[in-house]
């Protein structure tokens, strides 16, 4: 992984970046419901799990753009990672809490999601709130509440608004008309990305799980 340093004096976002982080620094949220009939039958078929399909989705997607990549490092230079993983929740029923791990990303689908079964495997019973040691500082979040369809989902984050990366977080998906519709929100920081990208983000995902059969090979 390498972060590369933006020179904002030849940024194209510079005038957007010193507005949203001088002037009127904000975040936005968005939800959208994303049609995943297709490709829940395709895992089903396959005996695969849901939850590793859709974070390897939407791993390819924050990759494919610098937009979701770009945040400040551990010396406070504004950059770029090359490529991200994801850190995701899991739950555990006994107690009732949640653990976050990550996964070393993949563009390899069948690679990701043995990773993600071996992280499963050696991590998916031990109790604590990170509990994957050595999490690399190129991942971004990604959480799941299954036992809600929610139509509108909003993170607040009280860090003075310096979190650039952008926050997933999935709901619990519901029939209607014959089709699988799964809630996903989207929290974004208006200084690195506008309403443009975040719909990249949507209609990307939806490409992805339109054309499942293409990509999502047995593991």
């Amino acid at each position: 992984m390498h972060f590369h340093v933006i020179d904002r004096n030849h940024w194209h976002r510079k005038p957007y970046f010193e507005h949203y982080w001088h002037h009127s620094r904000c975040t936005f949220s968005m939800t959208a419901n994303l049609d995943i009939t297709t490709i829940r039958l395709e895992v089903k078929r396959q005996n695969m799990k849901l939850y590793p399909v859709l974070l390897y989705m939407l791993s390819t997607v924050v990759n494919r753009h610098r937009e979701f990549r770009t945040c400040m490092d551990s010396e406070g230079r504004l950059g770029y990672w090359d490529w991200m993983s994801p850190s995701y929740t899991i739950f555990h029923e006994d107690d009732t809490t949640f653990s976050s791990i990550w996964t070393l990303y993949s563009e390899e689908f069948h690679m990701f999601y043995r990773r993600y079964l071996d992280d499963l495997d050696r991590y998916g019973s031990i109790k604590g709130l990170m509990t994957k040691e050595n999490e690399p500082p190129n991942t971004f979040p990604v959480s799941s509440i299954p036992w809600v369809n929610f139509s509108s989902f909003n993170l607040n984050i009280y860090n003075e608004g310096t979190y650039l990366l952008p926050i997933f977080t999935m709901g619990r998906y519901k029939e209607r008309d014959g089709r699988t519709l799964l809630p996903l929100a989207g929290q974004f920081h208006h200084a690195v990305c506008d309403g443009y990208h975040a719909g990249l983000v949507y209609n990307e995902l939806q490409g992805l799980a339109d054309t499942c059969e293409h990509w999502l090979t047995h593991y």
